[in-house]
């Protein structure tokens, strides 16, 4: 990455932290089920502590990354690779609970007491069983060789987390910055518990009956749309990246593995028709219930509300929020916070849920009918400025922050609470959902040919070519599926 894209991200990981109780996204979660079981499902995986904390972090963790995504054939394909996966792994009554995140974000992790979770992202970028189950034998190694409970000591530590944290944000305990910070402390293992996990789930993959060379294959993809969308503030792919570094010297130690263990690439199987099945018609990018960012507008079109912020901020969707940079020292965050009704704005403002906050800047005014409040605060580094709105019983939450304190940084801030008001059906129409199709190559399609098909998308012919792991000049498989990103 370079050094203004690293700049960029820890501007928005500042604004990250102020994550509050609610997730602008939409209501709440329900559990994923396949068959009216919980899918899948399969006694206890370690210490009871792992099972509370698994217990105690999963609605957090689902509620950051967007809630549960509904997809029953994605769901039953979950549950048989699963399934395989705990019988190679001489694991068959572990208790695993698996989980799709309405997440356009690639990632998978797993947290204690069995909880692992794939996000629709990855799912997106995966092309076959072999690939997913690569990723799902992966985490299931991390619970099996006990970094679960590693992870769970690191949980203990998170009081000196709090005592940085509380730098930015004040000392309210109330305040649920846990949703990111789960993310952050839960995520991550030592690069040598990686090695070790993809060790093993290489072995238990092959075991399974799926190609080994499947881990180094999709590493590889992940490093491609990692690239492919390093200009997006969001960085969509070193999510996943960050907690399991894809490096050249990974990818070819995951080859050696399989080619070691399991001989010559060949052997295994990749079953491509079956996944493209069950991933056919599932949701892509930003799903259409978080909302829709066009330039600088955001329409939510679910709890029907929208805004739009200066020229010159990119905005994307990160977890529960709405973020967005200007150049390389400004930064707005969007989320919302649950605000008893009897509770004024101001009197939030002043809870002590952001530090540094000049009490004396706060006042209160209504804006295209709405009650609002502003405020100004100020730590070592960074000037904010904070414009909250009550809108059909939810609190939603603007703050800006910037390196510079400027009377254009102010006026934008105050542009921006201006322009929030009730979505139109007009404004609700513009929003489209784009979807994953997958289309048959014919006797003389080429991979540009089918290319064309994309829609909706950014650098089309590129997207295509990573999500189905070709390189230019490759040809494509008369008869065989291949993956489409299309408007619905």
């Amino acid at each position: 990455m370079t050094a203004k894209l690293l700049h960029r991200l820890a501007v928005i990981g500042l604004l990250a932290l102020l994550a509050g109780c609610s997730s602008v996204l939409g209501p709440g979660v329900a559990v994923t089920q396949t068959n009216g079981q919980m899918a899948p499902l399969v006694s206890e995986t370690g210490e009871p502590d792992d099972d509370i904390i698994g217990a105690r972090e999963n609605p957090k963790i689902i509620a950051s990354y967007g809630g549960i995504y509904s997809d029953r054939p994605a769901e039953i394909m979950l549950a048989q690779i699963v399934s395989k996966l705990l019988s190679a792994a001489d694991q068959p009554n572990t208790k695993f609970t698996v989980t799709i995140l309405d997440s356009p974000i690639v990632n998978a992790f797993a947290l204690p007491g069995g909880y692992i979770y794939v996000t629709r992202g990855i799912l997106a970028l995966a092309n076959d069983q072999s690939e997913l189950a690569a990723v799902l034998a992966h985490e299931i190694s991390h619970v099996i060789l006990k970094h679960a409970q590693a992870r769970s000591n690191r949980i203990k530590t998170t009081a000196l987390v709090d005592k940085v944290v509380s730098g930015v944000f004040g000392d309210d305990p109330s305040t649920d910055q846990s949703a990111n910070k789960a993310q952050l402390s839960l995520a991550a293992f030592s690069q040598a518990q990686e090695l070790a996990a993809d060790k093993e789930g290489i072995m238990i993959s092959g075991k399974a009956g799926f190609d080994p060379y499947a881990a180094s294959r999709f590493l590889a993809a992940m490093g491609r749309f990692a690239q492919y969308t390093s200009g997006d503030v969001a960085d969509q792919g070193a999510d996943f990246l960050s907690s399991h570094p894809s490096t050249p010297d990974r990818i070819q130690k995951a080859t050696q593995i399989a080619q070691t263990t399991f001989g010559a690439p060949g052997t295994g199987a990749q079953d491509r028709p079956d996944y493209m099945g069950a991933i056919d018609g599932m949701v892509y990018g930003d799903s259409p219930q978080q909302g829709a960012i066009s330039g600088q507008r955001f329409v939510q079109p679910g709890l029907k509300f929208t805004f739009t912020v200066p020229p010159g901020y990119n905005l994307s969707m990160s977890n529960g929020a709405v973020v967005g940079v200007a150049g390389d020292g400004e930064a707005v965050r969007f989320d919302s916070a649950t605000v008893p009704a009897n509770v004024a704005l101001s009197d939030y403002l002043k809870s002590g849920w952001i530090a540094g906050l000049d009490a004396n800047t706060v006042q209160e005014q209504n804006v295209n009918g709405f009650e609002t409040a502003s405020g100004v605060a100020k730590t070592d580094q960074w000037n904010f400025r904070v414009e909250v709105v009550r809108y059909n019983g939810q609190v939603y939450r603007f703050i800006f922050a910037a390196r510079i304190d400027s009377e254009l940084f102010a006026r934008g801030a105050d542009q921006t609470i201006h322009s929030f008001r009730a979505a139109s059906p007009a404004d609700v129409a513009q929003v489209h959902t784009l979807k994953v199709k997958t289309v048959i190559a014919g006797p003389v399609d080429s991979a540009d040919s089918l290319a064309r098909k994309m829609g909706g998308v950014a650098d089309a012919t590129n997207l295509f070519y990573i999500l189905n792991n070709l390189y230019p000049g490759d040809s494509v498989v008369a008869g065989q599926q291949y993956k489409v990103v299309v408007v619905n």
